[in-house]
């Protein structure tokens, strides 16, 4: 049997992230071959899915499902964009979107022990790892109820790069709600409407505008008006309801959907890879760090 170093056994490990003891197993098998173990690894279903565990899934689909008086919005994220347009990729976000709606999970431990069509959905995610070459990871969702006089409105832009479902109540008419959630993809509103907005942020925005205020050289009596004015304004352009309503600027959301007979209870807007940090690779170092092997 060859003699297998310590110092193989990191190289492998550091090629293909698997475990020491799963390192050490594949070059036992071939003798020593690093090549060979990677290849081994790969068979074995191993290091192509866990070589991927460091790399950072930035991209990827958003989707949302509708089942009765339940809606699902969810986001499932790939390494690169192309793997979007990757037709098994796509229906595996549909298909998580639909299963989320219809079992309404408590969170994303009980999410991913559900049934999909090609078995239990983290087995799924990893096959797809495999299948599709890229790390793909589950990364959230939100349950959505409403009742019967009520409507969903789903919206999907750039094919599931920004997605949103919003509740409007007073109809059924699910248009008014999609017309709703095509204004909350294009604007991205904070909150539905004012009484949303945390005391903590209005006080910071105060503050700062106060200082603004006082260092335009403005008296203090003029200043306190300009800021009831200029913090109106501010919680206006963050409110959905208060928004100029994209489809028509002369009213606001709210005036639409209540030109509708309806008022907006809630939205929820995803967009892929909001909130998680991209590295920034260097092509050339990453080439020449290939070459240095």
């Amino acid at each position: 049997m060859a003699q297998i170093s310590a110092k193989l056994v990191k190289e492998l490990r550091d090629m293909t992230g698997v475990g020491m003891m799963d390192a050490k197993k594949a070059l036992v098998e071939v003798e020593g071959d690093i090549d060979k173990a990677v290849d081994f690894l790969r068979e074995k279903g191993m290091a192509k899915a866990a070589k991927k565990n460091d790399r950072i899934a930035a991209e990827g689909l958003a989707a949302v499902a509708v089942n009765g008086n339940t809606a699902a919005i969810v986001e499932v994220n790939s390494e690169t964009d192309f793997v979007s347009k990757n037709e098994k990729f796509q229906t595996l976000v549909k298909e998580i979107a639909e299963v989320i709606a219809a079992n309404k999970p408590a969170d994303m431990d009980a999410a991913v022990e559900l049934e999909i069509s090609t078995g239990v959905m983290k087995d799924a995610l990893i096959e797809a790892t495999q299948v599709i070459g890229e790390k793909i990871s589950f990364r959230r969702f939100e349950v959505v109820e409403k009742d019967d006089n009520a409507a969903f409105g789903g919206y999907l832009h750039m094919g599931g790069r920004i997605a949103v479902l919003t509740v409007v109540e007073g109809t059924t008419d699910e248009e008014v709600a999609k017309d709703v959630a095509m204004h909350v993809a294009a604007i991205n509103p904070r909150y539905v409407d004012e009484s949303q907005i945390p005391q903590e942020e209005l006080d910071h925005e105060k503050s700062v505008l106060t200082e603004q205020a006082l260092n335009e050289g403005k008296p203090a009596n003029i200043v306190e008006k300009m800021v009831v004015g200029r913090l109106n304004k501010f919680k206006a352009e963050i409110s959905l309801v208060d928004q100029p309503f994209v489809k028509d600027p002369d009213m606001t959301v709210a005036k639409y959907v209540a030109s509708k007979g309806a008022t907006v209870k809630s939205f929820t807007r995803f967009e892929v890879g909001e909130g998680i940090e991209k590295r920034e690779d260097n092509f050339v170092e990453e080439v020449m760090s290939q070459v240095n092997k």
